[in-house]
């Protein structure tokens, strides 16, 4: 079921919350042995949270549109009462002491919470193969990943093991992953959904969004989730969000980035997103060419920014405040220690790169020029959007790769984020629509929109979806 299915439903009570539930509860039994999409599951709590909007909608109150409706939750977002470890060591046995505000508004919404996902080690990676306790598998093809760092978001929507999830994306962890697995994957823009209770990697990056099978419920999460929080200060009141289903084109301007069609995409991929091209075109859609510049420069940009702020968010995991902690050491001792024992291969990797970068003599030549060309990233998309509603690109520049087959080459693995990192730069929203398949493995097509314009990204996006 879609979420809008699973609703209707619902509110026609030809099911209830608790046998949605419980489906999926016993599918996850069944199939998550092969994928490893969950680390935990919270069958009582699912159960107990089912029956409770069973006995709302029974008494005619309901709450919204997804009350009774089963998700999965991204480990890295703080439930109360709940485990959480943004899957590392450093943090197993952790529980969370507080909801965090995504947590807070889904509750509020009568959501079921059916557990949590497995995930990149404190999202660092493409690929869910960093995660501390376990690869996951792409339900397309259990040889193959699941992207990342939201694998495990992605695999149990695509493996229906729940009928949506959210995500968390710094650098394209929504999007890369909805594109290898045939989902559909939004990246809001910064600042209009909370990240209190997120836990964070690079906090001017992170953004939490919904994973779906459908942009009408990505649409759907996504108005739920959004707004102003007092607990985080980088959120915005934005105008209201008017998603509309269409099913034309007509009027709407696309930018295609000349520096995203070139050469680094697989032929598949390359002939999947040539096709919805066309298909664009048909819906009615004028297609401008538009120069991009320094949309080259964002990935280095991007792997400049983000380390340094890796660097300052990891050194809270130190052993002494909470923790794993490794016992009987001097204090110098224990912090290296604690981090070795603690911390996976990929986060040391970031966290030194960005100590580097930060570090007396290197400040000025690294990060503070990273930040100038930011912001000439950020003025190039301003300029783009003056003549254009949206930019479309490919999502990833190939399909899903075998497991292992890139875990042990760093750069192979970043260049996987070549065309999704730019909009994390910029701070604007994006999402992945699946385009078709290659090989029989999914390809995703990227819609990039103006910055707060979420609502209009959202309904393009949803007349080429119904076209295709």
């Amino acid at each position: 079921m879609t979420m809008k299915q699973a609703s209707e439903a619902l509110a026609n009570k030809t099911v209830t919350s608790v046998e949605l539930t419980q489906s999926y509860l016993q599918r996850i039994k069944e199939k998550d042995v092969e994928i490893h999409a969950y680390l935990e599951v919270f069958e009582s709590h699912a159960l107990e949270q089912a029956k409770a909007s069973d006995e709302r909608r029974a008494g005619g109150e309901v709450l919204s549109e997804i009350d009774g409706i089963p998700l999965a939750i991204k480990d890295n977002m703080l439930i109360e009462g709940e485990h959480a470890t943004g899957g590392s060591k450093i943090l197993e046995g952790y529980v969370a002491p507080y909801d965090a505000t995504v947590i807070q508004k889904l509750k509020a919404a009568g959501a079921v919470f059916l557990g949590r996902v497995n995930m990149d080690e404190f999202a660092m990676g493409s690929s869910t193969e960093r995660s501390a306790y376990g690869i996951t598998r792409n339900p397309v093809d259990l040889e193959r990943v699941p992207g990342g760092s939201s694998g495990g978001s992605s695999a149990a929507v695509a493996g229906d093991l729940c009928v949506a999830a959210l995500g968390s994306d710094t650098g394209g962890s929504i999007r890369q992953p909805a594109a290898f697995t045939g989902i559909v994957g939004l990246k809001p823009s910064y600042g209009t959904v909370s990240r209190y209770g997120l836990m964070a990697m690079a906090s001017s990056l992170d953004q939490i969004g919904p994973m779906t099978k459908t942009v009408e419920d990505a649409a759907m999460l996504y108005q739920v989730i959004r707004g102003e929080d007092a607990h985080d200060q980088t959120t915005v009141n934005t105008p209201a969000f008017r998603f509309e289903k269409r099913t034309d084109l007509k009027g709407v301007r696309i930018g295609i980035p000349k520096q995203a069609w070139g050469e680094g995409m697989t032929p598949g991929v390359r002939q999947e997103c040539g096709a919805a091209l066309e298909k664009l075109k048909e819906l009615g859609a004028e297609m401008v060419e538009i120069d991009l510049p320094y949309m080259d420069e964002a990935l280095a940009v991007y792997y400049v920014l983000m380390p340094c702020e890796v660097s300052a968010n990891i050194s809270r995991f130190d052993g002494i405040r909470y923790g794993l902690r490794a016992p009987g050491l001097p204090l110098l001792e224990t912090y290296g220690q604690s981090r070795l024992q603690g911390l996976g291969e990929e986060v040391r990797r970031r966290v030194m790169l960005g100590t580097y970068a930060l570090s007396r003599g290197y400040y000025d030549a690294y990060y503070r020029k990273a930040r100038k060309v930011q912001t000439l990233i950020r003025r190039a998309y301003t300029a783009a959007f003056e003549g254009v509603d949206v930019i479309v690109t490919p999502t990833t520049p190939s399909p899903a790769f075998k497991i292992g087959e890139k875990i042990h080459d760093p750069l192979a693995m970043y260049l996987e984020d070549i065309y999704t990192v730019g909009v994390n730069v910029a701070g604007i929203p994006a999402v992945s629509v699946p385009c078709g398949k290659t090989d029989g493995l999914p390809v995703g097509l990227q819609f990039i929109g103006a910055q707060f314009k979420d609502d209009q990204l959202l309904s393009i996006a949803s007349a080429f979806e119904s076209a295709s």
